[in-house]
């Protein structure tokens, strides 16, 4: 296996969410979730990784590992527990974390929707109601009042095409909704939140004196595939399941275009609303009439049974960027690997593909820093560089956290760290 270089302007990070790694019983939707019994395991966001208190040892071990910039999320149920109730507390408390992971070394990347919603947020309709923008807005404001002189780089949203698919598609999150409509409404409402909260942003700072704000949102991206030999209607499958799962709603984000099913709400222009084009990426759909999207036996896959196809990287890069010509930020790419048996080998493929594609990609957040709690399954699946024993709360950095130290030291691969580590891995293991 041959070693590579990265590219001179890529900065290596990490990323995970509040909900995930904090632990404490915050009253959002997801906690709420959690106490009706809809988690696949008997585990608990109150646990987690108990990152809140363990905030300064995870930085350490971040800066001891090298990491240059790292992806996190404010929790809005923390800062704002009730409507127009701000916990100052709480407010200081990332702001001294932020300060640390500053003075680490680290660039924060700050994400400020990934997911969870205040319960009390929750209760009013969240985004299936126009009119709850400026709830949203409000919160974006506070957040750059706060932080905005120590942080240039914003995440609206994490993966709003998941949030509306998954809670509103009968796809098993909360608020559990089984409404496509509601879905295509949910999902402009956030387009409408994304693009003033990229204008309410650029705004506030320039206003504080800054000019390096950068600001985007993290869609969530699949590469598509007929299962059978192409035909007609398997051809028209992967282009209507495409433009209805990720292109549709990357127009809307991005360039404030709406067209079905897109919404536009607001009556946006057309423009870019964005700074870079942030991608999470993990893996391919295979189309197969009727059945819809399937996984074949012989393709290797993680433990969440996803299939591993690291070229989907560049497809989705580039289908991103023929809508969009902005600098790529892969936001997130990881890989659900229990006993860490082929991560080295996962890395090593994504970057891989990342630099045969000569794309100009700025940043690449690997998904997760940490073992944390997976939303729906809870305690039982791990992405992290970082192994967290939920127990003890003790931390460990495995062999593919050790091996992307060294890519970060390296900024490449060398042949013999594809000999210490990356060799003899497989994914059919």
């Amino acid at each position: 296996m041959k070693g590579y270089r990265l590219p001179k302007r890529l900065m290596l990070g990490a990323a995970s969410s509040s909900a995930q790694i904090e632990g404490g019983s915050i009253d959002h939707n997801w906690m709420e979730w959690e106490r009706k019994g809809r988690l696949h395991d008997s585990s608990s966001f109150s646990n987690a990784c108990d990152h809140w208190n363990l905030w300064r040892e995870d930085i350490d071990i971040m800066a001891a590992m090298g990491i240059e910039t790292y992806r996190f999320s404010i929790e809005w149920a923390r800062i704002e527990p009730r409507a127009g109730v701000f916990d100052q507390e709480a407010i200081a408390r990332y702001r001294e974390e932020i300060e640390y992971m500053l003075s680490s070394g680290i660039r924060p990347c700050l994400t400020l929707h990934h997911f969870t919603n205040p319960t009390w947020f929750e209760r009013r309709g969240a985004f299936l109601y126009p009119g709850n923008v400026k709830t949203f807005l409000r919160y974006v404001g506070l957040v750059v009042k706060c932080f905005g002189d120590l942080i240039s780089d914003y995440v609206t949203f994490n993966e709003p095409n998941i949030y509306a698919l998954l809670g509103y598609g009968g796809e098993g999150f909360p608020p559990g909704d089984n409404n496509l409509v509601s879905s295509r409404r949910v999902l402009s409402v956030m387009a409408g939140c994304h693009i003033r909260a990229y204008e309410k942003i650029h705004r506030m700072r320039e206003r504080m004196g800054y000019q390096d704000t950068k600001v985007g949102v993290a869609l969530h991206m699949r590469a598509f595939a007929p299962l059978s030999p192409m035909s007609f209607l398997q051809r028209k499958s992967i282009e209507i399941s495409k433009w209805g799962f990720q292109d549709s709603a990357a127009k809307a984000f991005l360039k404030g275009e709406f067209r079905f099913p897109m919404q536009n709400l607001g009556g946006f222009k057309k423009g870019i609303y964005c700074d870079y084009i942030g991608v999470n990426y993990y893996t391919r759909n295979h189309m197969n009439l009727p059945a819809g999207d399937l996984v074949r036996p012989q393709d290797p896959k993680s433990d969440f049974g996803w299939e591993i196809y690291p070229q989907g990287l560049a497809e989705v890069m580039r289908e991103l960027r023929a809508i969009c010509p902005k600098p790529i930020w892969v936001t997130a790419n990881g890989i659900c690997d229990d006993t860490d048996r082929f991560r080295s080998l996962y890395l090593y493929d994504q970057l891989s593909v990342l630099v045969q594609s000569e794309l100009p990609v700025e940043r690449y957040y690997y998904w997760s820093f940490l073992d944390s709690f997976e939303w729906l399954e809870g305690e039982s699946k791990r992405y992290g560089l970082v192994h967290v024993n939920f127990r003890t709360q003790e931390r460990t950095v495995k062999k593919s956290g050790h091996f992307y130290r060294e890519i970060i030291e390296n900024h490449g691969v060398t042949a013999e760290m594809t000999e210490r580590y990356v060799e003899g891995e497989n994914y059919h293991q």
